[in-house]
């Protein structure tokens, strides 16, 4: 499906600006980097798909979407349920892999697995990307959905890809919304900002009071796609302290999420027995989403 093409599309681009963090995921220090530094094929796509979230990832959209959030429950399912969900978005047309998103999250989890991580963060493997659900649950468009998250209340940082295209986002003219603090306070945290909605936020928003994943695996799923901040350094003026802990547990993260696709399953039996263990610890029987 062409959301899935977007998204591989959008992977591949921050793939192809290294990771801050490669030096610690014995697994991506294996992998052939040049194989994912496709920017140049990926730019159009791309560029189109940030132009359009740039215009309408608005401070009212956002509010909006919070607010459809806390009245709605769009489903109430188990993770494996969830995932199985999510395995039905796949791009049969994509050239570059032909793996399901079933595959993809095992893929991440079982290369976290494979370094020695702890069982909580392979479950954050398995997990990360199911607020990719957004899309069966009445969404926009794919700009509401995948690509790189950002601060929204306060001046676009020019360190979000393709700044320019702000532009056309009403925000970037609010006299309030497009200076340096905004809304917010020097120093106020991540946890006090609204971050871009998509399916980062929308999963944080469905796990935080329904599992029992630390700290640091919620920060990896809220803020994987935060690339201006966990890679490009932006947004410092609005963190505080607790904010390191999270951007070190993010920064160990991501390169499993970049540089795990790969054409060979690792879908067997045994491997969905496994991670069938690990969401009982973590997760109830059923989930609000």
């Amino acid at each position: 499906m062409e959301l899935e093409r977007v998204s591989d599309a959008v992977d591949e681009v921050n793939a192809s600006k290294g990771n801050l963090s490669d030096s610690k995921a014995v697994f991506a220090s294996e992998k052939d980097k040049t194989q994912f530094r496709r920017y140049e094929e990926a730019c159009d796509r791309v560029k189109d798909f940030y132009k359009e979230q740039h215009e309408k990832q608005t401070v009212e959209f956002n509010l909006a979407a919070r607010m459809r959030f806390k009245k709605e429950t769009r489903a109430r399912m188990g993770i494996w349920d969830a995932i199985e969900m999510l395995n039905t978005l796949v791009d049969d047309s994509d050239p570059d892999t032909s793996i399901s998103q079933m595959e993809h999250l095992l893929q991440t989890a079982e290369a976290i697995r494979k370094d020695g991580k702890p069982e909580w963060m392979q479950v954050v493997g398995l997990v990360h990307d199911l607020g990719k659900l957004l899309y069966f649950f009445g969404s926009e468009g794919q700009w509401d959905v995948v690509g790189d998250t950002f601060v929204v209340g306060c001046q676009f940082s020019d360190k979000i890809i393709y700044p320019e295209t702000f532009s056309g986002n009403p925000d970037s003219r609010d006299p309030v919304y497009s200076c340096r603090y905004g809304v917010y306070e020097p120093r106020c945290g991540l946890e006090n900002v609204m971050l871009s909605w998509g399916h980062d936020e929308y999963l944080y928003c469905v796990l935080k009071d329904q599992c029992s994943l630390p700290i640091e695996g919620l920060a990896m799923i809220r803020y994987h796609s935060f690339y201006p901040w966990h890679r490009e350094g932006a947004y410092s003026h609005l963190t505080n302290a607790e904010d390191a802990r999270a951007l070190a547990a993010v920064q160990d993260f991501n390169p499993y999420d970049l540089y795990s696709k790969s054409d060979q399953p690792v879908a067997t039996d045994e491997v969905r027995k496994y991670y069938s263990k690990l969401i009982d610890q973590f997760f109830p029987k059923v989930i609000d989403w």
